[in-house]
C-alpha cells in the first residue's frame, strides 16, 4: 500500500508577503471603518442629512460590509484568502456599534430598551462572526467598538449609556475570549477598558465621577475572573487589572470627596480581591496591595478638613482585611500580614489624625484590644520560629507598638518610656520563649524608640560633653532637668540590664546595646555626681573643680579595677578603667592641670588632693591586672604624684605660680630618691622594668642638675653639689656592679 506523504507545512511568511499581502489587507479594513465614521460626521456637520438618513445609511453601510464579508467567503476568486474576509467583517462589526451609538445616545431616535437589545444584537452579532473568521476580526472588532463613541462625541447621551455600553462591549470581549483561549484579546479588551476610564477621568468634572468609578470596580474584578480562564499563566498579569483598579479608585476617591459611594466602591474591589486570594493564592499579593492602598487612602481621608465617610470606612476596613486574616491565618503568611494590617492600620492612623474623635481612654481600650489579637496571632504561629514568620514576628512587634501606645495615651507622653520598657522585656520574654532569632532583635528596636522620645535629655547631656571636653569650668550649667533625664532613660538601662543577663537577647545588635546601657548609665551617675558639689560660678570652681573631678575619675578607676577582679567582664572593666585614665591625661595634665589653672588641692604636704589622686591611681594601674602590662602607666603616675607632691610643698594649695629656686632643688632631690627607690626595688625583686625605669630616671636627674640646677649655683655650694652627686653616682654603680656580677659568677660556678 503506498504510504501517505505528510501535508507541507505552511511556507514561512517573508517581509515581501507581510508587506505586499497582508498589511494592505487590514490597513484597507481600517480605512473603511474611517471612511464610515468620517461620512457620518461630515454628513453632522454639514447638514446634508437628517439623523435618521444618517443613521440609516450607517446601518446599511455596516450591513454592507458584513455582508461583503460572506461574500469574499465563497466567491471563488478570493475565499482562499481569509484576511479579506476577516477584515470586512471586522470592518462591518465596528461600524454596526458606530451606528447603534449614534442612533440611541445622540440621535434618540431608539428607546433605551430597544438600544439595549440592539446593542446585545450587535455584540451578539460580533461574537459570532470572531468565531466565524477567527482573531483579525476580532481585533477590529475591539477598536471599532472602543473608538464609536469619540467619532460621535462620547458626552453626546450622558456618561451613564455610554459606561452601560462600555461595560457590554468589554463583557462580551472577555466571553469571546474565554471562549476561544484568546488571552491577548483579554488582555487588549481591560487596558482599552482603563484607557477609557483614565480618560474620562480628566474629562470629566467631579460631580460626574461617580459612574466611571463603579465602572473601574467592574472591570477590575471582571477582568480578574475573565483572564484565568482565557490561559494566562503568569501572576502578575493576573494581578495586573485588580491593582491597576484599585489605584484608580484610589485616585477617584479625593476627586469624590470621599464620600460613602467612593469607599464602598474601593472596599468592594478589596473584597473581591480577598475572595479571589481565598479561592487562588495567586491573588494574595493583590490582598496585600489593596490592605496597602487601603491604609494609604486611610491617611488621606482623615488628613482633610471634611473626612467624608472616612472615619467609618476605617471601620469596614478594619473588618475587612483582619476578619479573614484571622480566620485564614493558618493557610499562608500572606494572610498573618493582612490581620495585623487590619487590626493595627486603621486604628492607629485614626488615632493620629483623628485624636479628638475619642478620649484617651477610649482609644486606649481600643488600642489594647488590638494588641491582644495581635499577640494571638503571633502566638497561633509560634510554630514557625526560625523561618523568619511575619505573623510570629509582626504579631509581637504590632502588639508591642498598639501597646505602647495605648498605656501612652493613660499615661501621658511625660512617662512613655515606661511603656516602652515593659514593651521590650516582654518582646524579650517572649523571643525566650520561642527562641526566634529575629524576635531577640525587637527588644533593641524598642530600647532605641526610648532613645529618640528621650532626645531632650541626651541633646543636653551631649552639649555637656562637648563642653567640657573642650575644656569648660562649668559644665554644671548644661545639666538637663534629672526628673526628665530618670523619666526618659532609667526605664531603657533597667530593661537593657534585665535582659543583657540573657546571652541570646538582642542577637547581633548585643554590642551596641551593651554599650548603650554602659553609656546611659555613666552619664546618669556624672549627672548624679555634679549634684553634691553644684559647682555653677567660676569662686566654686576655683574651690572645689579639682576635687569634684578626682572624685569622679577615681569612681571610674575603683569601679573598672572592681569589675575586672569579681566579675571578668574585661570589656566592661576596661572601658571603666581607661575612662579614668583618659580623664587623668586630658583633664588633669593638659587642659586643666591645676599648675596652670588655678584649683584648690589642699594644703597638707603629702595628703593633698593633687598627690593623692595621682598615688592613688598609680595604685590602681599596678593592680589592674596581673603581669607587666600595665607597670610602665603606673611608673608615670608615679611620677607625675612625686612632682605634685613637690609643686604642692612648694606653692600650698593652689599650685599656679612660677617655679622657684627651692621647688627645682626639690624636684632634683625627690626624682633622685625615686630613681634610687625604683632601682633598689628592681634589684630586689629581679624586675628589670623597674631597673631600667630607676636608671632612665636617674639619667634625668644626672643631666638636670649638670645643665641646671648647677648653673644656678656658685662657689661652695656648687662644689658641694657636685662632691655629693658624683659619690652618689659612683656608689650607684658600685651597688648596681656588685648586683650584675653576682649572676655572672653563680653561672660560671655551675658551668
Amino acid at each position: 500500500m503506498a504510504a501517505i506523504s505528510a501535508p507541507a507545512p505552511p511556507p514561512r511568511p517573508t517581509l515581501e508577503s507581510l508587506i505586499g499581502a497582508r498589511l494592505p489587507v487590514w490597513i484597507g479594513a481600517i480605512a473603511l471603518v474611517t471612511a464610515g465614521f468620517f461620512l457620518v460626521r461630515y454628513s453632522i456637520e454639514i447638514g446634508l442629512l437628517g439623523p435618521a438618513v444618517r443613521t440609516l445609511l450607517a446601518a446599511l453601510f455596516a450591513v454592507l460590509l458584513i455582508a461583503g464579508s460572506e461574500v469574499a467567503r465563497r466567491l471563488p476568486a478570493v475565499r482562499d484568502d481569509p484576511r479579506i474576509a476577516q477584515a470586512l467583517a471586522g470592518a462591518g462589526i465596528a461600524s454596526a456599534y458606530g451606528t447603534l451609538y449614534i442612533a440611541a445616545a445622540l440621535y434618540h431616535l431608539i428607546a433605551p430598551l430597544p438600544a439595549f437589545v440592539l446593542m446585545i444584537a450587535v455584540t451578539a452579532l460580533g461574537l459570532a462572526l470572531a468565531l466565524r473568521h477567527g482573531p483579525p476580526t476580532a481585533v477590529l472588532a475591539l477598536a471599532g467598538g472602543f473608538v464609536a463613541p469619540l467619532v460621535a462625541g462620547y458626552d453626546a447621551a450622558g456618561i451613564g449609556p455610554l459606561l452601560v455600553y462600555l461595560a457590554l462591549f468589554t463583557a462580551a470581549l472577555f466571553g469571546l475570549a474565554v471562549h476561544r483561549g484568546w488571552s491577548w484579546l483579554a488582555l487588549a479588551a481591560t487596558a482599552c477598558g482603563f484607557a477609557w476610564v483614565n480618560f474620562l477621568f480628566f474629562a470629566l468634572g467631579p460631580d460626574e465621577l461617580a459612574a466611571p468609578a463603579a465602572f473601574v470596580a467592574l472591570l477590575g474584578t471582571g477582568a480578574s475572573l475573565a483572564l484565568p480562564r482565557t490561559g494566562v499563566a503568569s501572576a502578575w498579569l493576573r494581578l495586573a487589572p485588580l491593582v491597576a483598579g484599585l489605584v484608580q479608585l484610589l485616585a477617584f476617591a479625593p476627586a469624590l470627596d470621599f464620600s460613602a459611594l467612593a469607599w464602598a466602591l474601593y472596599l468592594s474591589l478589596s473584597a473581591a480581591a480577598l475572595i479571589l486570594a481565598w479561592r487562588d493564592p495567586t491573588y494574595l499579593p493583590g490582598a496585600l496591595a489593596a490592605l496597602v492602598l487601603a491604609l494609604l487612602l486611610l491617611a488621606l481621608g482623615l488628613d482633610q478638613p471634611q473626612q467624608g465617610a472616612t472615619l467609618a470606612a476605617a471601620i469596614a476596613a478594619a473588618a475587612l482585611f483582619a476578619l479573614p486574616g484571622l480566620v485564614l491565618l493558618a493557610r499562608a503568611r500572606g494572610w498573618a500580614i493582612l490581620a495585623l494590617g487590619g487590626i493595627a492600620g486603621p486604628l492607629l492612623l485614626a488615632n493620629a489624625l483623628d485624636p479628638q474623635r475619642l478620649g484617651d481612654w477610649q482609644w486606649a481600650a481600643l488600642g489594647l484590644a488590638g494588641a491582644a489579637l495581635a499577640a494571638w496571632v503571633s502566638w497561633r504561629r509560634r510554630a514557625e520560629a526560625g523561618t523568619r514568620d511575619p505573623g510570629l514576628i509582626g504579631g509581637a512587634l504590632i502588639a508591642a507598638i498598639l501597646g505602647v501606645v495605648a498605656l501612652g495615651q493613660l499615661a501621658g507622653a511625660d512617662w512613655v518610656a515606661v511603656p516602652l520598657a515593659l514593651a521590650a522585656v516582654a518582646l524579650g520574654l517572649w523571643a525566650r520563649r520561642t527562641g526566634d532569632p529575629q524576635l531577640h532583635l525587637l527588644p533593641a528596636l524598642a530600647l532605641a524608640a526610648i532613645l529618640l522620645i528621650g532626645g531632650e535629655p541626651l541633646v543636653g547631656y551631649a552639649m555637656l560633653v562637648a563642653d567640657s571636653a573642650s575644656g569648660g569650668h562649668l559644665p554644671y550649667r548644661d545639666l538637663p532637668s534629672l526628673s526628665l533625664a530618670l523619666r526618659h532613660l532609667l526605664p531603657a538601662l533597667l530593661a537593657a540590664t534585665l535582659l543583657l543577663a540573657d546571652r541570646r537577647q538582642f542577637a547581633r545588635t548585643r554590642k551596641a546595646v551593651l554599650s548603650g546601657a554602659i553609656a546611659v548609665a555613666l552619664l546618669l551617675l556624672y549627672h548624679l555626681a555634679k549634684l553634691p558639689l553644684a559647682i555653677a560660678d567660676e569662686p566654686r570652681f576655683t574651690a572645689w573643680g579639682f576635687v569634684e573631678r578626682a572624685l569622679v575619675t577615681q569612681a571610674l578607676l575603683a569601679a573598672g579595677w572592681m569589675v575586672q577582679r569579681r566579675t571578668g567582664w574585661s570589656a566592661l572593666a576596661l572601658i571603666l578603667f581607661g575612662l579614668g585614665l583618659v580623664r587623668i591625661v586630658w583633664f588633669d595634665l593638659l587642659l586643666l592641670n591645676p599648675a596652670l589653672v588655678a584649683q584648690h588641692v589642699g594644703g597638707a604636704p603629702l595628703a593633698n588632693a593633687a598627690a593623692l589622686h595621682l598615688a592613688l591611681a598609680a595604685i590602681w594601674t599596678f593592680t589592674f591586672a596581673p603581669g607587666r602590662r600595665w607597670r610602665p602607666l603606673g611608673l608615670a603616675l608615679i611620677l607625675a604624684a612625686t612632682a605634685a607632691a613637690v609643686r604642692q610643698a612648694a606653692h600650698g594649695t593652689l599650685l599656679t605660680g612660677p617655679i622657684s629656686t627651692g621647688e627645682n632643688y626639690g624636684y632634683s632631690a625627690a626624682l633622685l630618691l625615686l630613681a634610687l627607690a625604683w632601682l633598689a626595688l628592681g634589684i630586689r625583686s629581679g624586675a628589670r622594668d623597674l631597673r631600667l625605669a630607676g636608671l632612665a630616671l636617674l639619667t634625668a636627674v644626672t643631666l638636670k642638675v649638670f645643665l641646671i640646677d648647677a648653673a644656678a649655683l656658685a662657689g661652695l655650694l656648687r662644689i658641694l653639689s657636685f662632691l655629693g652627686l658624683g659619690v652618689a653616682l659612683i656608689g650607684i654603680g658600685w651597688v648596681y656592679n656588685r648586683f650584675l656580677a653576682t649572676p655572672a659568677a653563680a653561672s660560671a660556678e655551675k658551668t
